[in-house]
């Protein structure tokens, strides 16, 4: 396999920067991901999108950590509580209806998270099956934070296209390695802020 440029493809390389190809699950291979076109602006966007923040800004104190959320660069930032910081690209809401802003907590850790579909999903897609066990087909990955909104959580992804866009039913999606990582760092308890 090759890159666009004709150069061998280095999968470890490509791991590193924060993405991988994985095989794409049942559930994932829908329509309801943003194409993009305009490639020139999507990178000028996320290259500047994608800047350090300070805590301060946001939380009082670092107590279990601080996770921020901005959905308009499509990137998490998590604190630990001696200020380490992490960024990590997301994906987000496909719609702002969908969209749920504000301040919760980490309330549940799922180590091998299942996947039932909302009420809303199931009327949007009476297609999709009722439940969906842990694996490769799972759309919550194999890491999942619930936050204290029903519904909500942070969680990865065995689709990695929908990394950096507008593609998911209201929670946070991170590459699988991401979520993993944030999963070892993060508490029960954990403050979270979504912008």
């Amino acid at each position: 396999m090759t890159d666009s440029a004709g150069r061998p493809f280095d999968r470890r390389a490509f791991l590193a920067g924060g993405a991988a190809l994985i095989s794409t699950p049942v559930l994932a291979q829908d329509d309801s991901t943003e194409i993009e076109r305009d490639v020139t602006n999507v990178v000028r966007r996320n290259i500047s999108s994608f800047r350090t923040l300070a805590w301060q800004d946001y939380f009082s104190n670092l107590s279990k950590g601080a996770i921020l959320v901005d959905i308009s660069s499509r990137a998490l930032h998590y604190w630990r509580e001696d200020g380490s910081y992490f960024l990590y690209p997301s994906s987000v809401p496909l719609t702002e209806d969908l969209t749920r802003r504000g301040r919760t907590r980490v309330v549940l850790k799922d180590p091998n998270p299942d996947w039932r579909p909302t009420p809303s999903m199931k009327i949007r897609n009476p297609e999709w099956p009722d439940y969906v066990g842990p694996g490769p087909d799972n759309p919550l990955g194999t890491r999942a934070l619930h936050l204290g909104w029903t519904y909500y959580r942070i969680h990865g992804t065995h689709d990695t296209r929908k990394i950096g866009r507008r593609s998911s039913n209201g929670c946070i999606g991170l590459y699988n390695e991401h979520i993993e990582q944030l999963y070892g760092m993060a508490y029960v308890g954990t403050q979270v802020l979504l912008i």
